[in-house]
């Protein structure tokens, strides 16, 4: 049975039972009702705007956006959207969907803290970004009636989300602090884990290997 959240229908199908499942079973109540929201909120701002996205590949690249933050998921050798990213590119391929498919919701993951650029891509791709700004962040809150966002705290509450948020995204990066060079994400360590020096890309510059 088809569910369905301040208007918006969850597809009743193999692929997104199948991604609800993987995303549940790994990551804790916290990153997964996130995740719901953001497929939700970044659903009704594809609605406002007047867009058509395919809402499997948008469910996967919200449900996936945050899977490199979970202990089973998460590397050390890269960006933790990357993580995700490469995940959802080859479930996607697994349950059928061609190449640039999985290629748009990589990039939406992989692009999901970079602002500025995702607006002029695929809404596959720019509505998991929108999802994101809505939910962490609050921008865009006009967008969404005040009914519809109700409706969807009301199905994914997010108890002292703010503070717990922060302490995810802490612990999914503090192993890798050299990956949040030229991101927001060094915002958060150089905030709270002790003894973080962000890099300066002035410095990097001024410090080249190059003579003049």
């Amino acid at each position: 049975m088809t569910e369905t959240i301040a208007g918006i229908a969850v597809p009743d199908t193999q692929l997104v039972r199948d991604a609800t499942h993987l995303v549940r079973d790994a990551a804790p109540p916290l990153l997964f009702h996130h995740s719901r929201r953001v497929f939700l909120f970044g659903s009704l701002k594809g609605r406002h705007r007047g867009l058509r996205v395919d809402p499997e590949l948008l469910y996967v690249g919200a449900m996936f956006h945050d899977l490199g933050l979970t202990e089973r998921y998460r590397r050390t050798d890269q960006r933790f959207e990357i993580d995700g990213a490469d995940l959802a590119f080859d479930f996607l391929l697994d349950h059928g969907r061609t190449t640039d498919e999985a290629r748009a919701v990589w990039l939406g993951i992989a692009l999901h803290t970079t602002p500025g650029i995702v607006d002029h891509l695929d809404p596959e791709t720019s509505l998991v970004t929108a999802g994101v700004e809505t939910d962490v962040l609050g921008f865009g809150l006009d967008e969404i009636s005040a009914q519809d966002r109700a409706a969807v705290i009301a199905a994914h509450e997010r108890p002292d989300f703010k503070n717990q948020i922060l302490e995810a995204f802490t612990d999914g990066m503090k192993g890798r602090p050299e990956t949040t060079f030229g991101t927001m994400n060094d915002d958060v360590l150089a905030h709270f884990v002790p003894g973080f020096t962000r890099s300066d890309f002035v410095e990097i510059i001024l410090g080249s290997p190059w003579p003049e």
